[in-house]
């Protein structure tokens, strides 16, 4: 009979598992770090993204200011000119007032009454027309400085 050797007949030696033990866990290890890399890395990308939408944030929101204060102050250039534009329309009409009273007396001047009042009639469907006058701007009242009115 033969004498055995502590290995069956078909298992490897001791020292190949030993060494491919060894070299699995190095293989696991190695992968382990390319994985800590990875996540490392996609962190960092998160980071740096982060840091580029706060600062394209503070960029809107720094535009979104200064076309708000951009649109105030066209709000305040559009209800000085409306506050121009009635003052301009109630002195045209006191105008033509003057011109009817002139005509209605005999004192002549009939083609300019004629033309004062067209004028009128044109500016006062101009008015009308203008959509930024459905919005009920001139239901509010208008405050203007003199110093607005010097050109």
């Amino acid at each position: 009979m033969a004498s055995s050797s502590g290995n069956s007949a078909g298992s490897p030696p001791v020292h190949e598992v030993d060494q491919r033990k060894r070299k699995r866990m190095q293989s696991n290890r190695e992968s382990a770090r390319r994985s800590r890399m990875r996540k490392q890395k996609h962190l960092d990308d998160l980071t740096a993204q982060v840091a580029h939408l706060k600062k394209e944030n503070s960029q809107i929101v720094t535009r979104v200011s200064v076309t708000t204060q951009h649109y105030v102050n066209i709000e305040a250039e559009n209800s000085v000119l409306r506050a121009q534009m009635m003052e301009l329309s109630q002195r045209l009409q006191s105008l033509n007032e003057i011109l009817n009273y002139i005509n209605s007396s005999g004192a002549g001047a009939g083609s300019c009454l004629f033309e004062a009042e067209e004028s009128q009639h044109q500016l006062a469907d101009n008015f009308s027309n203008n959509p930024w006058n459905s919005m009920g701007y001139s239901q509010y009242p208008i405050m203007a400085a003199s110093e607005m009115f010097d050109y």
